[in-house]
This record gives C-alpha cells, sequence and structure tokens, in this order.
C-alpha cells in the first residue's frame, strides 16, 4: 500500500504552501493552486493538499497533531532551524526529544510542525 495523499485544512492556503515550498523543497509540480486549494508534492510521490475551502480565519487541531520532516542529520536540523529564526519565525531551540534531536513550532497556516534528526 501506498500513502496516495493527505489534506491539511489551514486557514492561509498561499501562505502553508509558500512555506513548505521554501523550507522543506516540497513541489507544486506547476499547480499554482489558490486562496482555497494548493498540491504539493515530496520526493516519494506522495501528495499533501492543503485546502481552506470554507473560507476559515482559524484551524484547531488535536494538542498532539503535527507534521514531521525527517531529516539526514542534526547538523540539516540545526540549518533549518537558523532559517526559521533568521526569517522571523518563531521556533524553539532544537533539543534531544524522544530520541532525536528535534523541535517543533506553528506553520503559517496554523498546523504544527516539527523538525527531526
Amino acid at each position: 500500500m501506498i500513502l496516495n495523499h493527505l489534506n491539511l485544512a489551514v486557514s492561509d492556503v498561499r501562505a502553508a504552501r509558500d512555506f513548505l515550498v521554501t523550507y522543506f523543497g516540497l513541489d507544486p509540480k506547476g499547480m499554482p493552486g489558490n486562496d482555497r486549494i494548493a498540491f504539493l508534492r515530496d520526493d516519494a510521490g506522495m501528495v499533501l493538499t492543503l485546502t481552506n475551502v470554507d473560507g476559515a480565519q482559524d484551524v484547531t487541531y488535536p494538542g498532539a497533531f503535527h507534521v514531521g520532516f525527517i531529516q539526514e542529520s542534526p547538523a540539516k536540523v540545526d540549518e533549518i532551524h537558523r532559517r526559521l529564526k533568521d526569517d522571523g519565525f518563531d521556533a524553539p531551540a532544537p533539543s534531544k526529544q524522544h530520541g532525536s534531536w528535534t523541535f517543533y513550532f506553528r506553520a503559517p497556516g496554523g498546523f504544527v510542525v516539527e523538525v527531526l534528526a
């Protein structure tokens, strides 16, 4: 079985799309999307759909919900953290958690991201 796609409800489709393309290399594959929907593809071919079909101002997920991006090394986690901080994101410093070098923060669009190695 192959996971084909995952839909994330977000408060700002364009901001979430631009963020995921910039920091995690997801590819819109020539599908620019709009204010209501965007499609992004990862290196394995899984599609991440970002939607806000109702024009919601806020998105609420359960407390433990997050999207994780595994990196090849702790140095790469540190690099992404530095880029985020340099660009003004409120991301706590990486630390050793559950056997990984990791950090969590709220991404544009209202969902939580984990970056780990």
